[in-house]
């Protein structure tokens, strides 16, 4: 590994000290104002240490006040790392859940601070601001000082019907209702959360319309929910199809083709 070859590289006893103990404690990624205390350790020029460990790359700089080895690549850690109350969401979440094999290049990344977009590492990040209330849902991949934040499976799938452009694809996203194991509380909650009538309707119309078992605990929450407008289902559509009234929704993409993209493999 290029990080051990530390003799080689001509460096001052404190920069070898503070590689060790990266390696010590298996730090790969960090902060310039936290590192001393995660070290128990205070260096007289860290910012001094930083900037040379740096130009004999040995550390990378992500951005400003933020670092990682050199050979640390993790795209999910680093996306969550360098926004504050973030989580890996939408279609990058679908991926890593197993609910769609489409892969995107960018990753998603939602967060209740403003990011602006950005390639870090030659991967590109998509951050995706939403308010506070709309945070839940929260779980952790990976292990030790490598976890890292991410949406499960009903937050992941009532996000990408809240925001679907950030989805990667309606029909992906129809085709990961019928494929998810979910808990009806689950998404009665997350429903609640985001507060969008017409996501809940959406959802609860394609559940009722694949018959999923074991969720109708929730059919009978969304149904409670349905207004008197009329959606549509697909809103990036057409304005056409029929009419269902008990969900107030208007199928611009027809039960059969629903039902047909459920079953359909790729």
């Amino acid at each position: 590994m290029a990080d051990s070859v530390y003799i080689s590289e001509n460096l001052t006893k404190p920069q070898l000290e503070f590689l060790k103990l990266l390696d010590d404690q298996e730090i790969q990624i960090f902060k310039f104002s936290e590192i001393e205390q995660l070290l128990d350790q205070k260096f007289d020029n860290l910012s001094e240490i930083l900037e040379n460990l740096v130009d004999k790359s040995l550390l990378t700089r992500i951005e400003k006040g933020k670092f990682c080895r050199q050979t640390f690549r993790d795209e999910y850690v680093i996306g969550t790392f360098i926004v504050e109350n973030s989580a890996v969401a939408y279609w990058s979440a679908l991926n890593l859940h197993g609910l769609t094999e489409q892969f995107s290049n960018t990753v998603f990344i939602q967060t209740t601070h403003k990011k602006n977009d950005k390639a870090i590492l030659g991967t590109s990040y998509k951050f995706v601001k939403i308010a506070p209330y709309k945070k839940a849902g929260i779980i952790y991949n990976g292990y030790g000082n490598l976890q890292y934040p991410i949406t499960d499976v009903e937050k992941t799938i009532v996000d990408c019907f809240d925001l679907p452009q950030h989805s990667g694809g309606y029909a992906e996203l129809i085709r990961a209702v019928g494929q998810a194991k979910m808990q009806p509380d689950k998404i009665v909650a997350y429903c609640q959360a985001v507060k969008n009538i017409a996501v809940t309707k959406r959802i609860g119309f394609l559940v009722e319309l694949f018959n999923i078992t074991g969720l109708e605990p929730f059919i009978d929450f969304a149904k409670k929910q349905v207004n008197n407008k009329y959606n549509l289902f697909d809103p990036q559509g057409l304005d056409e199809g029929e009419f269902v009234s008990e969900w107030r929704l208007r199928l611009n993409i027809s039960r059969e083709e629903l039902l047909d993209i459920s079953t359909k493999q790729y």
